[in-house]
């Protein structure tokens, strides 16, 4: 079967694509990758061997204007490539992981009749989603509470497809960190987060300062990654500094604690290997998407829940000293997260594209 995946965009687009992509190619599938054209995406799918096309758009802007015009002549290029794409080859099946960078796949597949699956990572779908989802054939849940954000007639729980770790870019000496000790792993998404970086290194560097064992693994973005590793150098605080890890099967076992944003794909990876959780919502994330994501894995009591608004240094320090004296609380939010986990996302939404394309 000839499969379309549209999973441009960010990470949490990107990586459940690829991730069920995988699984269609093992399958035997013929599989082709609608990108965006974003920096993230080249290095993600470096080792894909199969298809690709690029389709550069953006978003809409949320008021008419000069960009808003602009980007909408974008989108109808984007879509007129599409639809000689897919004419020329067209999929039995199209899967959207939802974006801007799905908008143009989606509307091309319509036009042709092309059957469509779309996904949501998040509880609260996307604008992209939300707009494509009267042409959808069936929409599939990476929440069960998304049910109650979107109207569709055929609603499917899949749960949230997780990227096959990536090897190293660069080499690590991961025996910088020692066994037994608090290990805090601090990350703000696949750009960083200046505000969160600087918070969680002043937290960790005073805990340290006041004589508990602790070491962090702290993923920066591009940015600030050189100033982080300073100060955690300068303070004597054993650490491993990345602007992004691809390999975080390295990272995630050796986790005592995730201090981290609230991304469906984070979420649900935190779940998979059972790590316990402060979550810190992007603050600025399309209809406050992160925040019901935070609220769905806190209510499990997997994970605790704070506004970035009311983060400072010495609560964090508190809450992370807290909870290094309180074993019992960190095994049952570790239990509750394996609760929490998908066993097999990729395997089910593969599945549910197959049966789509079938029909």
């Amino acid at each position: 079967m000839k499969i379309g995946i549209a999973c441009g965009g960010t990470g949490g687009h990107l990586f459940p694509g690829l991730a069920t992509a995988e699984v269609l190619r093992e399958r035997g599938h013929e599989i082709t990758l609608w990108l965006g054209g974003k920096d993230i995406e080249k290095k993600a799918v470096a080792g894909w061997s199969g298809s690709v096309i690029t389709v550069h758009a953006r978003g809409l802007p949320s008021r008419p204007g000069v960009k808003y015009f602009s980007a909408f002549w974008l989108f109808w290029k984007a879509f007129w490539q599409c639809r000689r794409a897919m004419r020329l080859r067209p999929p039995d099946v199209l899967l959207a992981m939802g974006g801007y960078a799905s908008v143009a796949p989606v509307m091309a597949a319509v036009s042709l009749s092309i059957p469509i699956v779309l996904h949501e990572a998040n509880v609260i779908p996307g604008k992209a989603n939300r707009f494509l989802s009267r042409w959808a054939n069936v929409f599939a849940l990476g929440f069960q509470e998304t049910a109650n954000y979107i109207r569709h007639p055929n609603m499917i729980y899949t749960g949230i497809p997780l990227r096959k770790m990536g090897v190293e870019n660069t080499p690590t000496d991961w025996n910088v960190l020692q066994p037994g000790v608090f290990t805090i792993l601090a990350m703000g998404g696949s750009r960083g987060a200046r505000k969160l970086n600087e918070i969680a290194a002043r937290a960790v560097i005073n805990i340290h300062a006041s004589g508990k064992a602790v070491q962090i693994i702290h993923l920066t973005g591009a940015e600030d990654e050189n100033s982080v590793r300073k100060t955690y150098l300068a303070a004597g605080v054993p650490h491993l500094v990345f602007a992004f890890l691809q390999n975080m099967d390295q990272a995630f076992p050796r986790t005592s604690l995730a201090v981290c944003r609230a991304g469906g794909s984070t979420c649900a990876e935190l779940a998979k290997y059972g790590i316990p959780a402060l979550l810190i919502p992007y603050p600025h994330a399309a209809s406050n998407h992160q925040l019901a994501n935070a609220r769905s894995c806190a209510k499990t009591g997997a994970a605790d829940l704070i506004e970035e608004k009311h983060l400072t240094p010495q609560w964090l320090m508190d809450y992370i000293s807290a909870l290094m004296a309180d074993h019992d609380r960190l095994e049952r939010m570790k239990n509750a997260a394996w609760q929490r986990a998908d066993r097999d996302a990729a395997g089910a939404l593969a599945d549910l594209v197959l049966k789509t394309g079938k029909d």
